[in-house]
């Protein structure tokens, strides 16, 4: 995940998506933080790319600027999520995010009905070459124009931080008197202004609507903005797009979310409905640590097992051979007395094996059993790699349907499959239809695209990347 800032909001997604991967037993998150910068952001990109991630999501700093970056890890078969901002390429595998544009022509509307179609207004706007920026600004002017009465004073720049809003208006040498409304592009910088201005009749809004102490929801309730606009985040949204895409299910290349406005009404009812999530929030995450503590409680009970039964098998053989090695010098001591006293002494009868009629006791030895484990185990990877080959061609084949079908819960086939492969469900999919592919290639005329469909990828481009990271070559080199 390469964001382009840390801020609350950004915080807010990235716990989002944590917990979106508690639903899946073998994906590693990775985050990014740009800090507003567009070389940092064009760095950690090609980082990204260079450590050979499957997938990455991007909030792109700027429009135009990081776009080669993005555009170089698509040419490279890597799947790109664009979230929340925009670039100027279609060099990406999917978008997800909200209608800037709709937010800010929504804020102009409701503030020109409230002003009744005449007043002063001022708007702050954030960071500057940023496409939610220019889409807010875009989208505000766009409704005020139909408003003559109605006059924008002035478009500040800012750069979404508070202290941006309180500089950019100390630094405007125009007339602010007499502003009734101010259209911060969001809550820091409507409040930042709010601190600044000097009019108590002027009115403040803002986008993001945030819960929590100090933000959006909260600033409404208390009377410091009129109305703020929430701007979602649904990180587990973002997650599962992510897994669609990886796993081969069906999926949307643009995913809109919807929004919705705080206003005094509603701000109290979405605080307590925010305090109800956070606090189911912690409940999963306590959940899942203890589910984490249970799991390594039981892999530590294992590994005590495993020795007990070892010490015990020592013991075994070492009492075994302690008695044979008294048994033999017992037999030695008497025979050597027999010698001095020339008294003839019979060697002791030699063990009578079991009457046929009564059942002979058998032990299985451990190279036995290891021959009967393997037996099964090799049953098991034969019945899997049948499954696999018969609906390799179906895109949704998933680790769930082949768990159902080998009659085990999708963490026994994992950990069962990591055990005896080295690799996971999804690597033992994946390789097969990279083998099968590789096959249809070189025996058939079909084209790169028609094999990667035939073989269940639902993007040729991802195809690609994973048949060069398999076998080294291009898939077109066939």
């Amino acid at each position: 995940m390469s964001q382009c800032s840390e801020d609350i909001w950004r915080h807010k997604l990235n716990q989002e998506l944590v917990m979106g991967t508690y639903f899946y037993d073998d994906v590693e998150l990775s985050f990014a933080s740009a800090d507003d910068s567009d070389e940092k952001q064009i760095e950690q990109i090609n980082q990204f790319v260079n450590e050979g991630v499957d997938l990455l999501i991007v909030a792109p700093n700027q429009v135009s600027t990081v776009s080669p970056a993005i555009d170089n890890a698509f040419d490279k078969g890597i799947p790109v999520i664009v979230f929340d901002r925009k670039t100027n390429s279609e060099k990406y595998t999917a978008s997800i995010g909200a209608d800037n544009y709709e937010m800010g022509s929504l804020m102009g509307e409701y503030i020109a009905t409230q002003l009744g179609g005449k007043g002063r207004v001022l708007e702050i706007m954030g960071l500057k070459g940023s496409s939610p920026a220019i889409d807010r600004h875009n989208g505000f002017v766009k409704a005020l124009a139909a408003y003559p009465g109605i006059e924008l004073v002035a478009s500040l720049q800012g750069d979404w931080t508070e202290e941006s809003a309180v500089k950019a208006i100390k630094d405007y040498q125009g007339d602010l008197t007499h502003i009734d409304y101010v259209f911060g592009q969001n809550d820091r910088m409507a409040v930042g202004a709010s601190k600044t201005l000097a009019s108590k009749t002027t009115k403040y809004c803002g986008i993001d609507g945030l819960p929590g102490k100090g933000n959006g929801i909260e600033c409404v309730r208390d009377s410091v903005l009129e109305v703020s606009y929430i701007y979602p985040t649904h990180g587990d949204q973002v997650l599962q797009l992510a897994m669609n895409i990886l796993e081969g299910k069906p999926y949307e290349k643009d995913n809109p979310l919807m929004a919705s406005l705080v206003t005094k009404d509603n701000a109290k009812v979405l605080l307590l409905q925010n305090e109800e999530l956070v606090r189911q929030s912690n409940n999963i995450n306590l959940l899942h640590r203890q589910a984490d503590n249970y799991l390594q409680q039981l892999n530590s009970q294992r590994l005590i097992t495993l020795l007990l039964a070892i010490v015990i098998f020592v013991i075994t053989v070492s009492g075994m051979i302690i008695v044979s090695n008294m048994h033999r010098r017992h037999r030695l001591e008497r025979q050597a007395f027999s010698m001095v006293v020339n008294v003839p002494v019979e060697d002791e009868p030699a063990e009578v094996a079991p009457a046929p009629e009564q059942p002979q006791i058998t032990t299985v030895t451990p190279e036995e059993q290891a021959h009967i484990e393997a037996g099964s185990d090799a049953r098991f990877l034969e019945k899997l790699r049948g499954l696999v080959q018969e609906q390799m061609g179906e895109s949704s084949l998933s680790v769930e349907t082949l768990a159902e079908q080998m009659g085990v819960s999708r963490v026994q086939l994992y950990r069962k499959v990591k055990t005896l492969t080295g690799r996971t469900p999804v690597d033992i999919i994946r390789l097969s239809r990279l083998n099968r592919s590789k096959v249809l290639l070189e025996t058939t005329d079909k084209n790169v695209s028609e094999v990667a469909y035939e073989v269940g990828f639902t993007a040729p481009s991802y195809f690609t990347k994973c048949f060069k990271d398999e076998f080294g070559i291009s898939p077109s080199d066939l």
